[in-house]
C-alpha cells in the first residue's frame, strides 16, 4: 500500500520533490577553473535579491564548493540569514572600504556550512555611501580588497570557488564597487507585475560600467523568483523575462514559498531549515544550473 496517493496534486508534488532530493543528494557541482565573482543587483527591491543570495551560497556550500558571501546592503540582510554578527562595534564591509582594513581581518565563519563564509554589513555601512566620495579610486576599493584576499587563499591553498556579492537596492556607490569586483553580475526578477520595471536602468548602469570600469562585467545568470504555477500572470512575466534574456534566464525557477519566508527569522537559509521543501531543492537545482555554466569565454 502506497504512504502517498499520488494521484492528488498534494501526493505527485511530495513525490515530485523526493525525487528531486534523491537526485541531488548523489550529485557533484563542478568546482570552476578560476573563482567565480557574482554581483547579485536589482535596484528594484523585494525582489528575493538577498534571499537568492544567501540560498544560492549555501547551496553551493552543501555541495562541497568554498564560498564567500559579501554583505554591501546596509540592511545586513545576508548577514542574518547565515547567522553572522552583524552587531554595532563588529568590524565588516564598512572597515574594509572606508579604513583600508584586509578583508581576512574581518571574516566570519558559516556555523551551519563548513565550506561558507560572509563579510558582514554593519550598520556603519548606511554612512558608506557619503564616506566613499572623499576615498581616491573610490570604485576599486572592494575590487583591491578582494583581489588581494583571493590571492591570499589562493597561496594558502585555500582557493574560494565562488564569491556571491549582495548589494543594496539601489545604483550608488556601494553597488558600483559590487561592479568593479565582479566579472558576473546576476540579476533575481521576481515574477510579478512591472517586473521589469527598473531593469532598463539597471542594464544602462551595468553599460556604462563596462565601458568605464570593467570591461569584463556581463550578466552571466537571471533567476525567476517568486514564481505562483496556479496564476497566469507568473506564467506571462516568465515567457516575458525568458524573451528579454534568452541566454541567460535559469532554466529553474524559484516558487512563493512560506518556508523561504520564515528561515531568515530563524537566522538560516531555507536550505537548512527545510532542506526537503519545494523551495530549498529550487535554489540547489539553481545552483547546480549556474556551475554548470561554467565561466563566459572570450
Amino acid at each position: 500500500m502506497p504512504l502517498m496517493d499520488e494521484s492528488t496534486p498534494l501526493g505527485a508534488q511530495i513525490a515530485r520533490d523526493h525525487s528531486r532530493a534523491e537526485r541531488l543528494a548523489s550529485t557533484t557541482f563542478p568546482s570552476p577553473d578560476q573563482t567565480r565573482i557574482l554581483t547579485i543587483a536589482n535596484q528594484k527591491g523585494g525582489v528575493g535579491k538577498t534571499t537568492t543570495t544567501v540560498n544560492i551560497a549555501a547551496a553551493l556550500a552543501t555541495h562541497g564548493l568554498e564560498v564567500l558571501v559579501v554583505d554591501i546592503d546596509p540592511q545586513g540582510n545576508a548577514s542574518t540569514a547565515l547567522s553572522i554578527d552583524h552587531s554595532t562595534g563588529v568590524d565588516g564591509i564598512y572597515e574594509v572600504l572606508i579604513d583600508d582594513y584586509d578583508i581576512s581581518e574581518v571574516v566570519a565563519q558559516s556555523s551551519e556550512f563548513e565550506t561558507l563564509k560572509c563579510v558582514p554589513a554593519t550598520i556603519d555601512l548606511a554612512g558608506a555611501e557619503i564616506d566613499l566620495v572623499s576615498k581616491v579610486a573610490r570604485e576599486m576599493r572592494l575590487h583591491r580588497a578582494l583581489t588581494k584576499y583571493l590571492e591570499e587563499q589562493d597561496e594558502a591553498g585555500q582557493r574560494v570557488d565562488y564569491v556571491l556579492i549582495d548589494c543594496p537596492p539601489s545604483l550608488g556607490l556601494l553597488t558600483v564597487n559590487a561592479f568593479v569586483a565582479a566579472r558576473e553580475v546576476f540579476i533575481p526578477i521576481q515574477c510579478e507585475y512591472y517586473a521589469l520595471e527598473g531593469v532598463s536602468q539597471l542594464l544602462k548602469s551595468i553599460q556604462m560600467i563596462q565601458q568605464h570600469l570593467n570591461q569584463e562585467l556581463w550578466i552571466s545568470t537571471v533567476l525567476l523568483t517568486m514564481y505562483d504555477g496556479r496564476t497566469r500572470l507568473s506564467a506571462q512575466v516568465a515567457e516575458e523575462v525568458r524573451t528579454h534574456f534568452e541566454d541567460q534566464v535559469l532554466r529553474t525557477v524559484i516558487p512563493r514559498s512560506v518556508r523561504i519566508s520564515e528561515a531568515p527569522s530563524y537566522g538560516r537559509t531555507v536550505i537548512s531549515y527545510e532542506p526537503s521543501s519545494s523551495g530549498a531543492l529550487s535554489y540547489r537545482e539553481a545552483a547546480e544550473e549556474i556551475s554548470l555554466r561554467g565561466i563566459k569565454n572570450g
